[in-house]
C-alpha cells in the first residue's frame, strides 16, 4: 500500500522543469562590389518576420563588414540595400548547433538607380535547443536548491547515483563530469567524486552530452556532464552571498543494531557561500567561495549474510562523519586588445574529516559474538591550475586557444580500529595510506566559423601519475591483510588529436568528427607485495569517431541519429591494491592488471515542440567489450568470514534504452515536465580469475533485465515572487552483476520567494520527505547470499538565502 502512495505521488506530482536556453546568436559577413571588388561601406542589412515587423538589422563598416547581433534559430531571408546598388535578398537558416554564422564575402551588383528597402519573411523558431545536449538551469531547480550538486543532478532524466557516489546516467556509472568544460581533480579523472560536497549554490547550469563530439576526451561511454559556474558578464562589481542551514537524517529507515555508537541523528550543516565579479575596462576578476561545517551520514550499511554451511552473520556499519570543507574557485581574465585574452584560474577544495563507527557482528541465535570500533581521520584536497590564451582573428567566432593546465588530488587517511572478538582479545591496528594524483595537460582547439556551420581541431598532451604509500601496524591476529607492501606507482601518458565538423542547412545538419588517441600506461608495484607478482604496462592506439544526422521535418519536428566510439579507462579506485573496509567482513579492493573497456553506441532522437512544451524521444544502444565492474567472493582462508569486492574485466555487455521527456506549461501558473527512462541491460555468462586474496575463479552468470526509472514534476507559479516546486522519483527493481537492486523512491518539495525588489531569495526544500531513496541490493556470491542495505543520508531540510548586488 505504501508503494502505491508513493507511485501517486510521484505520477501526480512531480519534477524538475527541465528547461532550454535560448541561444542568441550573432551573423557576420563582408559586402563587396561584384565588379571592383572593393568593399561596400554603410549598407543597409535587414532582417525582418512574417508579419513584415524588423527582428534586427545593421549597417555594414567601412571595410564593408557587417555583425548582426541578437539572432534567434529559425528560416529567414536577409535583404541588403545601398546606394548605387541592386536590391540583393537571400535565405538564411539559423540553426541551433553555432553562436556565429559567417556568411563570408557577399558580392552586390551595381545600379544605376536607388534602391528602396525590401522586407522578406521567415518563420522564427521558438525553441533553440538541439538534440545533441539537455540544458538544465539551477536557477528552476527548487525542490532540491541549498543542497549538493549531486542533490540538484538526482531530478535531471537518465540521472541516479550508486551506493558510492558515482553519477548513473542511462543505467551506466561510466561518466566524464566536467568543470566549465574541462576535467579537474575536483570531480575526478576516469571516475566522479566530490559531487556530494559540492554546493550547488553557485553553479549556473548542468549540461548533460549523451554523445559527445569528437573536440571531447574519449572517455566515458555514457556520455559527458558538464557542470558550469556563474560568471558574471556586466561592468562593475556584481555577485553573492549566501547562507544555507540543514538538517539531514530526520528519521531513520530501520533501527540501529545494538552498539553504544549507533548513527547520527539528525545531521545538521551549515554553508556560507560568496560569488564576486568585477569587470573593469581590459580587467575581469571573478570569485566563488562555499564553506560547509556539517554532520554527515555518507554511508549507514546494513548486511545480512547466509552462507552455505547455515551460518548467518548480520552487521551495521554507520560512517558517522563529522566534516569541514572549504572550496574556493577564481581567477581573472586580462583582454590585451580585442583580439587577445588571457585567463588564469583556479580551484582549491580542502575537506577535513572524522568518521566514528561501532560495527556489531550478530548471528543466527541473535547474539553479538563481534563488534568493531573504527575512527577514521582523513584530510582530503584538490588544486586545479588553468592558463588560457584565446586569439580571435577578423572573422567572429574564429579562434585559436592554447591551454594548460595542472591539477593535483590527494588522499591522507590514518584508520584506527578496534576488535573486540575473542580471537583479538581487544587487538587494535592502524593502516595510513597517502595517495596522490598528479595531472598534467597542454592542448590546441581551433574554431572556424563557415557559412553553414564550424570547423573544429586541436590536440592534447595529459600525463597522470598516481603514487601511493601505504603503512601498516599490526596487532597480534591482525585482521588486516599482510604482504601488500608500501608503494605502488600508477602512470599514464596520452597523446591526442582530433578534427570535428558541423554543417547545417534548412533541411538538415550533419555532425562528423574523428578522435585519435595513443595511450602508454604502467603501473610499478612493491616487490614485497606477494598478490602480484609484476608490474605492468601496457599501450594502444584507438581512433574514435563520431556521426551525427538531423533531418529537420519542418520548423516543430526533427530527427536524429547518432553513432560514437568511446573508452573507459579505470581510475585510482578501480586500480588500488590496498584493501578497505568499514565492515570488516566485506572488503574493497582494486585490480591493478584491470584493462580498459571499449563502447560502441547508437542512438536515435525524436524532437517535436508546441508552442507550450515539447517532446523528446530516443532509442539508445551499447556494446561494451572488456566492461570491468565489482564482482562478489568469499575469502574461505580467513579466520572469519569475510566478502571480498574485487574489479575484474567481466566479458561483454549490452546496454538498450528508450527514454522519454516531456513538458508542458498549461498555464502561466503551472509547468510539468516528466522523464521515463526505460533500458534493459544484458549482462554475459563469463568465468575469470582474481589474484587477491589467492587465486581462485569467479563466475558472471548470464542476466538480461528490463527496468525503469520515471521522474515527473509540477512547478506551480504562485506569483511573480513566489514559485513552489513537487519532484517525484522512482526507480524500478534492476539487475546488477551477481544480484539485483530493489525499486528505491524520493519525493521532494520546494519553495522559493523573492525578497527585496528581487535582489533576495529565499528557499525551503525537503528531499526524501517519506525517507525511501536509500539502496536495497540481494547478492548471489560463491558460498554465500547476502541482502545489502545502504540507507545512507537522503533525507534533509534545508532553508537557504541569497542576496544578488
Amino acid at each position: 500500500m505504501a508503494k502505491r502512495s508513493v507511485l501517486g505521488i510521484i505520477v501526480w506530482g512531480a519534477i524538475f522543469m527541465h528547461t532550454y536556453g535560448q541561444t542568441e546568436i550573432r551573423v557576420i559577413g563582408k559586402l563587396f562590389d561584384i565588379e571592383t571588388q572593393q568593399p561596400i561601406p554603410y549598407a543597409s542589412i535587414v532582417f525582418t518576420n512574417q508579419s513584415g515587423d524588423l527582428i534586427n538589422g545593421g549597417i555594414s563598416g567601412e571595410d564593408g563588414q557587417f555583425i548582426i547581433e541578437g539572432i534567434t534559430p529559425g528560416s529567414f531571408q536577409l535583404t541588403i540595400t545601398s546606394v548605387g546598388y541592386e536590391e540583393s535578398t537571400r535565405e538564411i537558416h539559423i540553426g541551433q548547433l553555432n553562436q556565429n554564422y559567417d556568411l563570408g564575402r557577399i558580392s552586390i551588383i551595381a545600379s544605376a538607380e536607388e534602391l528602396e528597402e525590401v522586407v522578406v519573411t521567415g518563420a522564427r523558431e521558438e525553441i533553440a535547443a538541439g538534440l545533441d545536449r539537455k540544458t538544465y538551469s539551477m536557477q528552476q531547480n527548487i525542490a532540491q536548491s541549498g543542497g549538493s550538486v549531486m542533490d540538484a543532478m538526482k531530478a535531471m532524466p537518465g540521472v541516479s547515483f550508486d551506493q558510492d557516489g558515482k553519477v548513473i546516467l542511462r543505467g551506466s556509472d561510466r561518466v566524464i563530469v566536467l568543470i566549465d568544460g574541462k576535467q579537474s581533480s575536483l570531480t575526478g579523472y576516469g571516475n566522479q567524486k566530490g559531487l556530494d560536497n559540492l554546493p550547488a549554490a553557485n553553479i549556473e547550469r548542468i549540461e548533460i552530452i549523451n554523445n559527445p563530439s569528437a573536440k571531447y576526451d574519449a572517455n566515458g561511454m555514457a556520455g559527458i556532464i558538464n557542470i558550469v559556474y556563474k560568471k558574471e558578464r556586466q561592468s562593475g562589481l556584481h555577485g553573492s552571498v549566501g547562507f544555507a542551514y540543514g538538517l539531514g537524517v530526520l528519521s531513520k529507515r530501520k533501527p540501529d543494531l545494538p552498539t553504544d555508537l549507533g548513527s547520527y541523528s539528525p545531521t545538521p550543516k551549515y554553508i556560507p557561500s560568496l560569488d564576486l565579479n568585477l569587470k573593469q575596462d581590459k580587467f575581469n576578476f571573478f570569485l566563488q567561495s562555499e564553506v560547509l561545517f556539517q554532520e554527515r551520514l555518507p554511508n549507514n550499511e546494513f548486511t545480512t549474510r547466509y552462507y552455505d554451511d547455515g551460518t548467518t552473520i548480520s552487521s551495521q556499519v554507520p560512517e558517522n562523519r563529522s566534516q569541514t570543507h572549504y572550496i574556493i574557485k577564481g581567477g581573472f581574465d586580462y583582454l590585451f586588445d580585442g583580439m587577445n585574452t588571457l585567463t588564469i584560474s583556479g580551484i582549491y577544495d580542502w575537506e577535513s574529516h572524522v568518521d566514528t563507527a561501532q560495527v556489531a557482528y550478530i548471528d543466527q541465535d541473535n547474539i553479538r559474538n563481534r563488534y568493531i570500533t573504527w575512527n577514521e581521520e582523513e584530510i582530503t584536497g584538490y588544486l586545479n591550475y588553468a592558463l588560457r590564451f584565446e586569439h580571435k582573428f577578423n572573422q567572429y567566432g574564429h579562434h585559436l586557444q592554447a591551454n594548460l593546465q595542472y591539477s593535483k588530488g590527494w588522499e591522507d587517511e590514518t584508520y584506527f580500529v578496534n576488535d573486540s572478538s575473542a580471537i583479538r582479545s581487544n587487538g587494535r591496528d592502524v593502516t595510513t595510506v597517502l595517495g596522490t594524483e598528479h595531472i598534467t595537460s597542454a592542448g590546441l582547439d581551433y574554431v572556424k566559423p563557415t557559412a553553414s556551420g564550424r570547423l573544429e581541431s586541436g590536440a592534447k598532451v595529459q600525463i597522470r601519475n598516481l603514487p601511493v604509500a601505504y603503512e601498516q601496524q599490526r596487532d597480534q591476529n591482525s585482521m588486516l591483510y599482510d604482504g601488500l607492501g608500501n608503494f605502488s606507482r600508477w602512470g599514464e601518458r596520452l597523446y591526442a588529436a582530433y578534427a570535428n565538423w558541423v554543417h547545417e542547412k534548412k533541411e538538415y545538419d550533419v555532425e562528423g568528427g574523428l578522435r585519435a588517441e595513443y595511450t602508454d600506461v604502467f603501473y610499478n608495484i612493491d616487490p614485497a607485495n606477494t598478490y602480484y607478482e609484476e608490474n605492468d604496462s601496457y599501450n594502444y592506439f584507438r581512433l574514435f569517431p563520431n556521426v551525427r544526422f538531423t533531418y529537420k521535418l519542418n520548423e516543430n519536428n526533427r530527427m536524429s541519429a547518432f553513432y560514437n566510439q568511446r573508452i573507459d579507462r579505470p581510475g585510482e579506485p578501480e586500480l588500488r591494491i590496498y584493501t578497505k573496509s568499514d565492515d570488516h567482513e566485506l572488503v574493497k579492493v582494486g585490480n591493478p592488471y584491470l584493462r580498459p573497456q571499449f563502447t560502441q553506441s547508437a542512438e536515435l532522437a525524436f524532437q517535436h515542440y508546441w508552442e507550450n512544451g515539447s517532446i523528446f524521444i530516443s532509442g539508445y544502444w551499447r556494446f561494451i567489450d572488456d566492461a570491468f565492474q565489482r564482482v562478489y567472493t568469499e575469502d574461505t582462508t580467513s579466520i572469519y568470514n569475510v566478502v571480498v569486492k574485487s574489479y575484474a574485466n567481466t566479458g561483454s555487455m549490452n546496454h538498450s534504452g528508450l527514454e522519454l521527456i516531456v513538458s508542458q506549461e498549461f498555464s502561466e501558473v503551472w509547468k510539468v515536465s516528466g522523464n521515463l527512462n526505460l533500458y534493459n541491460i544484458r549482462i554475459n555468462e563469463f568465468t575469470g580469475q582474481l589474484l587477491f586474496p589467492y587465486k581462485h575463479s569467479f563466475e558472471i552468470n548470464e542476466d538480461s533485465d528490463l527496468t525503469w526509472d520515471l521522474k515527473v514534476v509540477n512547478t506551480f507559479k504562485v506569483s511573480n515572487q513566489l514559485q513552489l516546486q513537487l519532484t517525484g522519483l522512482y526507480a524500478a527493481d534492476k539487475s546488477i552483476p551477481q544480484g539485483r537492486q530493489l525499486s528505491r523512491s524520493s519525493v521532494d518539495f520546494g519553495a522559493q520567494q523573492k525578497l527585496f525588489k528581487g535582489k533576495g531569495e529565499l528557499t525551503i526544500s525537503m528531499s526524501d520527505i517519506f525517507n525511501r531513496y536509500g539502496l536495497r541490493q540481494e547478492i548471489d556470491g560463491i558460498g554465500f547470499v547476502a541482502d545489502y542495505q545502504n540507507f545512507y543520508e537522503t533525507q534533509s531540510l534545508r532553508v537557504a538565502f541569497k542576496y544578488r548586488f
